[in-house]
Formats: C-alpha cells, sequence, structure tokens
C-alpha cells in the first residue's frame, strides 16, 4: 500500500466506498419546514438513506397551502420505507419556538446531529409597500428562528465531535427580484452566518454550508403555475435550462453536505438553479 492510500484509509471516510459514503445510517436529523416540498423531499431522502428524521412542520402554513395533513404523511412515509421519524409542530414566528423544536427532535430522537433549516416565509410586496408587520415576521421565522435553532443545535454536535447544518437559501441571495427585497436580505444574512459558523466549528468535525434554490415547482408557488402558459414563460426566462427545478433535484445536495460524503466541505454556497446564477 502506497503511503497515499494510507493517507486516505485514516482520513474520515478514508475506508469506505463512495457508495457508503452517502449512507446516512446512525445519524439523527431534524429537518424545518419538513412536511412540504423541498424540506419533505430532504426529510424522505436522509430517510432512505437510513437517517432518523424529526419533521418540523407548521399547521398554519402547512393549511394555509391546503395540506394540514402534509406532516403526518410525510411521517407516514418514513414509516412505510422503514425509517424511524417524529413530527414536531412549531410556529417559528413565536420566539423560543425554534429552540424548543431541537430540544424536542433531541428527545425523540436521543439526540440530532444533522440540521437542516428549510422553513421560511416570503411577502412578494414592492419594496414601499412591504408593512412593518410583513417585515417582522420575516425577520423573525427567516433570520432569527435560524440563530435559535443552530444555538441550540451547535453545542452538543460541537460535543460529539461530529454535526452537519445546512440552511436552505436561495438565488435571491445573488440575484434579488425587487418584489422579495426584504426576503433576499435575510437569505443574505443567513448566508453570512452560515459562513461565520463554518469557521468556528470547523476544528470539532461540524460542517456548516448553505443551498440555494433557483426556481423549484414546491408549493409556494403552486399559484403561478394556475396559467400553464403564464408559468411556462416564467420557467423558459429562469435560467439557461428554460425550466423550474423539481424538490427532486434539490434533495441529492443535500445528502451529499449532510452525510460523510460531504465531511471535507464547509462554508459552502451551492447554486442549484439550472444556470441562473451565471
Amino acid at each position: 500500500m502506497s503511503s497515499e492510500d494510507r493517507r486516505d484509509t485514516q482520513s474520515p471516510g478514508g475506508g469506505l466506498r463512495i457508495g457508503e459514503r452517502f449512507s446516512m445510517r446512525g445519524r439523527r436529523a431534524l429537518v424545518t419546514g419538513g412536511s412540504v416540498s423541498i424540506g419533505r423531499v430532504i426529510a424522505l431522502a436522509f430517510a432512505d438513506a437510513g437517517a432518523d428524521v424529526a419533521v418540523h412542520r407548521s399547521l398554519a402554513a402547512d393549511t394555509a397551502f391546503g395540506k394540514p395533513d402534509a406532516g403526518a404523511r410525510t411521517v407516514e412515509e418514513i414509516h412505510a420505507r422503514g425509517g424511524r421519524a417524529a413530527l414536531i409542530e412549531a410556529d417559528f414566528e413565536q420566539p423560543g419556538e425554534a429552540a424548543r423544536t431541537v430540544h424536542a427532535a433531541a428527545d425523540a430522537l436521543g439526540f440530532v446531529d444533522v440540521l437542516v433549516i428549510c422553513a421560511s416565509i416570503q411577502y412578494r410586496t414592492p419594496f414601499d409597500e412591504i408593512t412593518a408587520e410583513q417585515i417582522e415576521r420575516q425577520i423573525q421565522i427567516n433570520f432569527r428562528a435560524s440563530i435559535e435553532l443552530m444555538q441550540a443545535a451547535l453545542p452538543a454536535m460541537k460535543a460529539r465531535g461530529w454535526g452537519r447544518v445546512l440552511t436552505i437559501g436561495s438565488i435571491n441571495q445573488t440575484r434579488p427580484e425587487p418584489v422579495l427585497a426584504v426576503y433576499a436580505a435575510l437569505k443574505s444574512a443567513q448566508h453570512n452566518l452560515a459562513i461565520n459558523l463554518a469557521r468556528q466549528y470547523a476544528p470539532f468535525g461540524v460542517t456548516v454550508n448553505n443551498l440555494s434554490p433557483g426556481l423549484i415547482a414546491t408549493e409556494r408557488n403552486r399559484w403561478r403555475r394556475a396559467d400553464a402558459a403564464q408559468w411556462a414563460e416564467i420557467e423558459r426566462e429562469s435560467s439557461p435550462m428554460g425550466r423550474a427545478g423539481t424538490p427532486e433535484e434539490i434533495a441529492g445536495a443535500a445528502l451529499l453536505f449532510c452525510s460523510e460524503a460531504g465531511s471535507f466541505i464547509t462554508g459552502a454556497d451551492l447554486q442549484v438553479t439550472g444556470g441562473r446564477h451565471l
């Protein structure tokens, strides 16, 4: 065996075949906003890879999408695949609920060593018409709750010597739309926070990364798909690929970041945009 081979087998995951490095067996994940769309598919992907998953949902948000049972159905799907799952209801508009969600997930699963921050809200409103209430709601749910979640989850990851945090950002960080000014600014703030924490926690086996989707066909933009011709035009203009992405096309990137396959990746921002960012 060469010295290079020896170094590889002694490095984290070095003795694993590439497929095995994407396994999440033994991992305990919390996915916020895990009942619908991108969060749901990430939760299912983690379960397929062997993780136990705590699915956070907001009943009010799911009901607004017309899917009040989405959280329970996601958990049922995980169970049907042979996985262990827990459903946690929390409204991140309420201070303290994000931290409580982490503690509830740890109680249900034993610990949390993977955190995906996917829950967020947005208002498509011209900047000079955004109300103080809309601004405050977005700040609380899209940023303060992210801080709460990471403050609650990171100390235990550091103590265990292994952890993964993945924040779900947006193409709007770098390509902000005029009607999403506050949303875009907060996604940029969350990304900046992820970079800061990635540097702090890298020595302790904990990675912190950001994943920035472009236009994805989700429950949030289902109303835009009601007019097929209009949606087709939106898709054509959305990226060089000329189409929207699907939540399933986000899940593979999340699995990379949150498994052993991503052990040497931290502080990254992966643009999953069909080339929109180019």
